[in-house]
């Protein structure tokens, strides 16, 4: 019997007052596994993450840890599950060096100073663990490449030893060269046994990394692909829409041309 899925919702809706942004969304995540979230703009994909971890509880449905219901109310609770979410623009601060940015908000105290040198050890280990290009420490994050920068976000993520990443467009403002490097690190953390949920509008990235597509439309699923054996064109048309099941026009308003 195969073990249950790290996460996975069942049904799960969320309104914003009279408009309802996502119905009924099922999704599964597993431990290992990098699941592409897609859609084009308004599908619901950055409510979901909201969702999930916590920023934008979920109204209705039901949300599995390991087999068993959970509630997430809060990010908090994400964090308390083991789920960490890295956003687009990052949240860094540029003016803080490497380190600074790693321990924001948590920082390691020794006889109520901070412990500076335990600090930077845990962020060069950490680092050493996520790619062989390492930024200098006590560099200003704004000094380092937009790669390095994104490096230095998922590093912030892993600090609490999540084994469930959301990562929302990584390679959004990269170069080819940065962008190989993160979808290398993403690799290294599938490799490593996390579950990532991936966003992206890349479908090169995403046949070249995820193992599966999630894709939502208006809100709702509109597809379940495998991507190794799917096709880009049978994935972009479930994007856009061209899969949906639309009523034929009666025949009298069919163009006779």
């Amino acid at each position: 019997m195969s073990s249950p899925p790290l996460l996975a919702l069942r049904g799960v809706s969320k309104r914003y007052g009279a408009v309802e942004v996502l119905t009924d969304i099922d999704l599964e995540i597993r431990a290992g596994q990098v699941v592409a979230l897609l859609g084009d703009n308004g599908a619901g994909k950055s409510t979901l993450v909201k969702v999930i971890s916590g920023v934008s509880p979920a109204d209705r449905g039901v949300i599995e840890w390991e087999g068993r219901a959970v509630q997430i109310r809060r990010p908090a609770d994400a964090r308390e599950l083991g789920i960490a979410t890295v956003y687009q623009d990052l949240a860094l601060c540029g003016n803080l060096d490497v380190v600074g940015n790693l321990f924001l908000g948590r920082e390691i105290r020794r006889y109520g100073f901070l412990d500076e040198m335990e600090m930077e050890r845990r962020t060069l280990q950490l680092l050493e663990r996520l790619t062989r290009g390492l930024p200098d420490l006590r560099a200003p994050v704004v000094s380092l490449s937009s790669g390095q920068r994104q490096t230095v976000a998922i590093a912030r993520s892993l600090l609490g030893d999540p084994r469930l990443i959301l990562l929302d467009e990584p390679t959004a403002s990269l170069g080819f060269q940065q962008s190989t490097e993160v979808l290398d690190l993403v690799d290294e953390l599938r490799d490593r046994g996390m579950g990532v949920l991936l966003i992206s509008h890349n479908m090169g990235d995403v046949k070249a990394l995820a193992d599966r597509a999630v894709v939502l439309r208006l809100g709702r699923n509109n597809g379940f692909f495998d991507v190794n054996t799917a096709s880009q064109e049978q994935i972009i048309s479930s994007i856009t829409g061209a899969t949906e099941n639309t009523p034929r026009r009666p025949a009298h308003q069919e163009a006779t041309w």
